[in-house]
């Protein structure tokens, strides 16, 4: 008997249901690096997130982005967010290039620069490695983040620490227009030093992805 091609969206959202707890949203303001590169095509891209915090509060993030494929491996891209629940609004300049690719599996790097506009965010500077591969109807991603903040004290209370953090991500596309996932982030302090357990973020939950038209992107957490 043949598998039925709703096979794989049923075992996605029994998945997306058993991660859907009061305690497993992902943060606002994160998003997944991937490295879905054209050359020549410009995208606009909109994101909006949700997070609970500790107090049963929720906080609002919105970013609108323009990028652009330099080439078949570098793709530049530039961010403005802003955080409604603090007032807070971040620039950030984004860079990924894609260094192998054999097959469906691409290997790249990221750099990425950021600088408040407005509240008490320090600048920060993020590299990083990225990992991407594709199989049918399905996108897997998985990367693995240094970020290092200065000119104010980070979370962390120190002004140079370089921490380390991770992202995965799973996507089913239903079609060109339209796909469901589930999206994970963590941080888990120093590289050199992690926190203690307690101390370390850990955060997973779902996702929806859609493209509006050609060039208009967005993700939405649930």
């Amino acid at each position: 008997m043949k598998n039925s091609p709703l096979l794989p969206l049923r075992m996605l959202i029994m998945l997306l249901s058993a991660l859907y707890t009061p305690l497993s949203f992902a943060g606002a303001a994160d998003y997944i690096y991937t490295l879905n590169i054209e050359q020549g095509e410009s995208e606009l891209d909109v994101q909006y997130g949700t997070a609970r915090q500790a107090n049963g509060s929720r906080i609002q993030t919105t970013s609108v982005a323009i990028g652009h494929g330099v080439t078949a491996h570098w793709f530049t891209e530039g961010y403005i967010k802003r955080d409604r629940t603090s007032n807070a609004t971040l620039a950030e300049w984004e860079n990924k290039f894609i260094l192998l690719e054999s097959g469906n599996i691409k290997v790249g790097l990221l750099t990425e620069l950021a600088a408040p506009l407005s509240g008490t965010a320090p600048w920060e500077v993020r590299v990083g490695s990225l990992l991407q591969t594709n199989l049918e109807h399905w996108q897997f991603n998985a990367n693995l983040l240094f970020e290092r903040a200065f000119g104010r004290a980070d979370e962390h209370g120190a002004a140079f620490s370089t921490n380390l953090l991770y992202q995965w991500q799973a996507q089913y596309r239903l079609q060109p227009s339209l796909g469901l996932g589930v999206q994970a982030f963590g941080e888990v302090g120093r590289w050199n030093q992690w926190d203690t357990a307690a101390n370390q973020n850990h955060r997973i939950g779902p996702a929806v992805f859609g493209k509006l038209g050609k060039d208009i992107s967005y993700t939405h957490r649930l």
